[in-house]
Order: structure tokens, then C-alpha cells, then sequence
């Protein structure tokens, strides 16, 4: 009885003890040290919230402390607004009390959303302070986002309540038509690059129409959104070579969260949609990032051509060109990492691809830089004629074993010819389709399983140098004279979108 006697008496005296700590603590003195001096906010379209910033806050003392505010220096008006330690204060811009442990730390998130007339109108930064205590005591940690403006195109909202939709394959998806008389933007089937563009649900182009994206136009994507080209109308991408890695000249279409976080992920938005019947449509100098689908050609007039030409795609969720049925002339193309295809070219069609580079390192057993097929299944009929599929002076290239594919249905014309390119496929293989060196018909000049030496592929630079093997490999007779960044190519050239050069640093 004695023993649990002194047992109980001892687990007070712990109680008691633990409990005073926990309120026994010192003014804070102004030593509180910061994980960063300055948190700079990514770049954040007006009236768009921006994504969530960690600032930690530490008490390096052997004492615990007691911090009598932490706020924002404008107060209840500041565009900012946090949460300490998980708690949100008045309105997530002022805070009371804060205890800090000694030797321990406590985590302050940020975010924004302001307007561009609350940024400073010569540099378009918006800017407060993180005040902790006052007086002698006071440090303040920096706060610092640069608000964009920007051209915001939407599906209206209709009397019920209901977002405006158009149909797409059939089915009704969020969405409206780009209107050359619209009453606030003016003319939305031209996209200059005096602002970017901000693009929620799919921007239709009307029938018999044309929209046309000037040198230096940035359109911005939100998720499930994109643009799409009906029956009968077109689409005239008007990029030109730029001369610094801003690529000011390049039309760019990406996803509109803008922290770097988000630069390499895919699937960020849906696609560039040309329907069944669509025509006349040309795209130069595009950079297209992180897509569920790139550009995705749904069997569009045939009787015109489609070119596409200085282009790149990267990070598609599926693939960076789908095309169906469709008759593209490709020159100086680049597209990097797919969920499925780089280029897939179903349904058959009528193909010419010079120089360029299809690279497909994703981590997917099926995954392919270039895959052909005359079949669509549930089409009606399910096969149609490849009448051409021809490849010059190119790099096929992947982290997969085999990353060609030929999907042929033996009873509908399929006809291809790779001259003079760098092709992964290294299986042997029976199969007729796939003798790269004796079936002369259908592959000339094929360097097989050498490795391109591309400079950085996780940051999409497929560029090459003198140690690549498709250095100088190229056939003459296919030439285009200049490369993807208006480099003239020698003689003779390389195989691929680019020439060779030393890296980029």
C-alpha cells in the first residue's frame, strides 16, 4: 500500500510539473529566427488566389516565449492572409499571443489574391510585411507576388444558374464561342500579345471561322479546359523565332497555375481540339506544355494539308499529337514525354514528318514515341487508308525497348518510310514490319539503339552536341535549311528539330 501510495503522490507531482510548463513562459525579445527573409509568392493573375507559401518561424532560446502579434502591416486590409500555427486569427491578418516552445519552431502559411490596381504600377508588385511583436522587439518578414493582368475568357452564366456549354463529340461540356463583336473584349478570335489570356472551360471557334494567335501571345489554360476548333472553321498559330530563352516570340499555350511547381506536371488542362471536318489550319513557332492531350486532330478535312511546323510539346498526360485521318506536313516538331504516344497517327492519313524529334521517357510499358495505325476501333468503318507515313532525317527515341509501333490492318492500305532516321527498338524481332536494315522498302539509312545524347530531357533540352549520334546523319535531300531556333543546319545536318551546338549552360 506504501509503494502505491508514493507511486501517486509521484504522478501528481509529474502532472503539475508538465502542466506549469507549459504556461510558464518569457516575453518574446526579438530573436526570433526566420526560414527566409523574404517569401516570394509566384506570379498570380488578377483576382486569381494564389498557391499556398510556408514560412517557419524559430525560437532558438532555452526559453519558451510568448510573441504578443504576429500580422501583416496592413492590417485587416492587407491582400494576404495566413494561418499560424493552424489557427486562422482575425481574418488570417492578425494574431494574439502566440506561445513559441524553446528550441522549437511553428509553420505560418501564405497566400494572395489581389488585383492588379493593388500592385505598384511600375513594376506590377504587390508587397506587405509579416510583423512579429512591435517596438524594439519588431522583425518583419518580406512578402512579395507580382500580379499579371490578363484578358479572362469564361462560359457565361445562363438565367437558371447553369454555365454555358457547347457540345463536343456529342456530349455537352462547359463552354462558349469566341466572339469577333464581343462588347468587352473586342475581337476574341484574334489573341495579341499585349496581355496574356486566361481560358476557363473550352473556347470554341465558330463555323467558317478562323481565330489567329499573334507572334508572343500566352494563353493560360484552367483545368479541363481548352480550345476547340469546329466544323468548317480554322486555326493560324503566327509564331516566330525568338532570340532569348523567353522565347518572347513563341505563342505559348500552358496550364494557368503559374508556380514552378507546376511547370513539368501534365495534365494541367485537356486540349487543342480540331473536330471532324475542320480545315486550313497552320501552327508555327508553338510551345505547348503539359496537356492531357496536345494537339488532337479528331478527322479533320482532308482535303487540306495541316502544317505544323517549329513546334513543341511537352508532358501530355496521353499524347502530344493524336492524330486521326489527318494530313500534316511536320517539319522541325519536338515532343517529349507522353502517357501513351508522343505521335500517334490512327485511322489512317497521309503523313510527311522532316526533322524532328519524338522522345517518350515515361514510365509506362506501353508508351511510344511514334505509333501508326489504319484501324479506329467503334469507328465506322473501322479502317482507313494510311496512304502515307513518311519520316526524314528524325529521332525516335525513348526509355522504352521498342518505341515504334505498327498497328496495320493487313486488308487497307498502309504505307510508311523512314529515311535516314535514329530509332529505338531494341527487341529482336521476327516480324517483317520491323527489319530495320534489309527491308529497304521501308527504312533507308537507320541508325538503330544509339543513343541521341540529349542535353537535359527532364527539363525538355533535346538539344544535341558533336558527340550525338545523330550528329550529322541527316541526307541532304531532305534538309530544311534552318532549325527549330533558326540555326542554319550544315551539310550534312543532324538529325532532328535542332542543329548542334555546345549545351546551354
Amino acid at each position: 500500500m506504501r509503494q502505491f501510495f508514493i507511486l501517486f503522490i509521484f504522478g501528481i507531482i509529474l502532472t503539475f510539473s508538465s502542466c506549469r510548463t507549459d504556461f510558464d513562459t518569457v516575453a518574446n525579445s526579438g530573436n526570433l529566427k526566420f526560414s527566409k527573409d523574404t517569401v516570394y509568392l509566384d506570379t498570380v493573375f488578377k483576382n486569381i488566389g494564389s498557391g499556398t507559401y510556408q514560412l517557419k518561424v524559430y525560437n532558438k532560446s532555452k526559453d519558451d516565449i510568448s510573441i504578443p502579434t504576429i500580422q501583416l502591416k496592413n492590417g485587416l486590409n492587407s491582400k494576404y492572409r495566413m494561418t499560424v500555427d493552424g489557427t486562422s486569427g482575425n481574418n488570417g491578418k492578425i494574431f494574439k499571443d502566440i506561445t513559441l516552445l524553446a528550441k522549437d519552431s511553428l509553420y505560418i502559411f501564405i497566400e494572395t489574391t489581389a488585383d492588379i490596381t493593388d500592385a505598384n504600377p511600375t513594376d506590377f508588385l504587390y508587397t506587405d510585411q509579416i510583423q512579429f511583436d512591435s517596438g524594439a522587439n519588431l522583425q518583419e518578414v518580406a512578402l512579395v507576388t507580382l500580379i499579371q493582368d490578363a484578358v479572362f475568357l469564361y462560359p457565361k452564366q445562363n438565367p437558371d444558374g447553369t454555365k454555358e456549354k457547347i457540345k463536343i463529340d456529342d456530349k455537352d461540356v462547359d463552354g462558349f464561342y469566341l466572339d469577333e463583336n464581343d462588347p468587352v473584349n473586342g475581337n476574341e478570335l484574334l489573341f495579341t500579345n499585349q496581355k496574356p489570356y486566361v481560358i476557363y472551360g473550352f473556347a470554341g471557334v465558330p463555323e467558317n471561322k478562323t481565330v489567329t494567335f499573334q507572334a508572343g501571345a500566352r494563353v493560360f489554360f484552367h483545368a479541363n479546359s481548352g480550345l476547340y476548333v469546329a466544323t468548317k472553321a480554322s486555326l493560324q498559330i503566327n509564331g516566330t523565332a525568338s532570340v532569348t530563352e523567353k522565347l518572347e516570340n513563341e505563342v505559348i499555350f500552358e496550364g494557368d497555375r503559374l508556380e514552378s511547381l507546376y511547370d513539368n506536371i501534365p495534365g494541367q488542362w485537356n486540349s487543342v481540339i480540331f473536330a471532324n471536318g475542320s480545315k486550313n489550319h497552320a501552327i508555327n513557332h508553338l510551345t505547348l506544355k503539359n496537356a492531357i492531350t496536345g494537339l488532337n486532330l479528331k478527322n479533320p478535312d482532308n482535303s487540306t494539308t495541316i502544317q505544323i511546323k517549329n513546334t513543341q510539346i511537352y508532358n501530355s498526360a496521353e499524347y502530344g499529337i493524336l492524330a486521326q485521318n489527318a494530313h500534316i506536313i511536320g517539319e522541325n516538331i519536338v515532343i517529349n514525354s507522353a502517357g501513351l504516344a508522343t505521335l500517334s497517327c490512327v485511322y489512317g492519313g497521309d503523313y510527311i514528318f522532316t526533322h524532328c524529334t519524338f522522345n517518350n521517357n515515361w514510365q509506362n510499358s506501353a508508351q511510344f514515341a511514334v505509333n501508326l495505325s489504319n484501324s479506329l476501333a467503334g469507328a465506322t468503318p473501322e479502317t482507313n487508308p494510311l496512304t502515307q507515313a513518311t519520316f526524314n532525317n528524325c529521332i525516335i527515341y525513348g526509355s522504352s525497348s521498342n518505341e515504334f509501333n505498327l498497328n496495320k490492318n493487313a486488308n487497307t492500305p498502309f504505307v510508311y518510310q523512314l529515311n535516314n532516321c535514329l530509332l529505338k527498338f531494341s527487341s529482336s524481332s521476327t516480324n517483317p514490319d520491323y527489319q530495320f536494315k534489309t527491308d529497304v522498302a521501308h527504312y533507308n539509312q537507320i541508325i538503330l539503339n544509339e543513343n541521341p545524347k540529349f542535353f537535359n530531357i527532364s527539363q525538355n533540352k533535346l538539344n544535341i552536341d558533336n558527340t550525338s549520334a545523330a550528329f550529322a546523319k541527316g541526307n541532304q535531300a531532305y534538309v530544311i535549311p534552318l532549325d527549330i531556333m533558326g540555326k542554319t543546319r550544315t551539310s550534312p545536318p543532324d538529325l532532328g528539330a535542332y542543329q548542334s551546338a555546345a549545351f546551354p549552360k
